[in-house]
């Protein structure tokens, strides 16, 4: 099997590349060759290294889509995106990444199989930043996608060329609808969403963290190990399932900023939570004020996608899989 991780040397990305490496046949056959694609240089596993090529390119540039699928990867998996709150500062570089990539890299699949028979699956990374206000008080599966953001309208489009190239049998593809993911490890991105990680991250490990939003904002989140089991098994399951609606919503939990941080308080202690300082942000808040709240994600758990069902479960997650298991 070859499999392409587009997008690899981010957060997801990486952590896909960890899980293949350390199943090789957790997509249902094993790894014969691997190629990682991203605008920084990707990690390669060690225990795939013979099988991995890894490529610096810029998915938009004329050329490199071609180039990636010129090796007819079996299963595409399609996370590169400028984020949120980039996108929104910089409209060219956010539709360039997010569109255009996204754009160039289905036309060559198209291409490559009109030359001779191709059809790979695509799993690419959407976002509930598809969906604008006003919203209801649950989201349902067949509520309309009228997104507030650039970012959003960038995913939006992508998702309907998703569905229409696989509709005409070009590629057969699943759209991840991903909530917002959490805990991020590392450092701080220039995604709007990244405080509600930083408020639980940085105070994990001793740090302060600056929260821009009231506590009573609600958000909709799953852990960086539910994002990549969601990719798994979007990536090894029986597609006929779906149906023509390509794009799934996934499951997560719907936490106000006041529960995350009660939450922390439980796992980590009253001496975590002092870390957090209010430092009220006009511009994030407004952004965020945007983004849904709550989803009924019945549709893609009856097709067999899991998350976590309590906050104080994605702490642990990050705590088992970032800090080795300890707090400091």
């Amino acid at each position: 099997m070859h499999v392409l991780v587009i997008g690899a040397a981010g957060m997801i990305g990486r952590k896909l590349v960890e899980r293949l490496a350390a199943s090789p046949s957790v997509l249902g056959s094993e790894i014969g060759r691997l190629t990682l694609a991203d605008a920084v240089a990707p990690m390669v596993p060690a225990a795939l290294q013979s099988a991995t090529t890894a490529l610096t390119v810029d998915l938009a540039a004329p050329g490199t889509a071609p180039r990636l699928i010129e090796g007819r990867p079996d299963i595409i998996f399609h996370l590169a995106a400028i984020v949120s709150g980039e996108a929104e500062a910089d409209f060219d570089k956010g539709y360039a990444v997010n569109l255009d990539g996204t754009r160039a890299l289905f036309e060559a699949i198209r291409r490559e199989g009109q030359r001779e028979a191709y059809r790979p699956r695509v799993l690419f990374a959407s976002s509930i930043a598809v969906f604008g206000a006003p919203f209801p008080e649950i989201i349902g599966p067949d509520f309309f996608t009228t997104p507030l953001t650039s970012y959003g309208t960038q995913k939006a489009i992508a998702e309907l060329l998703l569905a229409d190239y696989s509709r005409r049998g070009i590629f057969d593809g699943v759209g991840i609808r991903l909530p917002t993911i959490c805990i991020r490890p590392g450092t701080p991105n220039k995604a709007a969403s990244g405080f509600f990680s930083n408020i639980l991250r940085e105070p994990l490990t001793g740090k302060e963290a600056a929260l821009p939003v009231g506590e009573d904002v609600r958000h909709w989140f799953a852990s960086p190990r539910s994002a990549v089991g969601f990719f798994i098994h979007a990536a090894t399951m029986d597609t006929s399932l779906i149906g023509p609606r390509r794009n799934l919503t996934m499951p997560g939990l719907s936490a106000t900023v006041g529960e995350e941080i009660e939450a922390l308080r439980r796992v980590a202690g009253d001496k975590a939570v002092s870390l957090i300082h209010r430092e009220p942000d006009p511009q994030i808040a407004g952004i965020v004020a945007g983004w849904p709240t709550n989803f009924d994600a019945s549709r893609a758990t009856a097709l067999g996608f899991r998350a976590e069902t309590v906050f104080d479960e994605i702490i642990r997650i990050h705590v088992e899989d970032e800090l080795g298991g300890r707090l400091p």
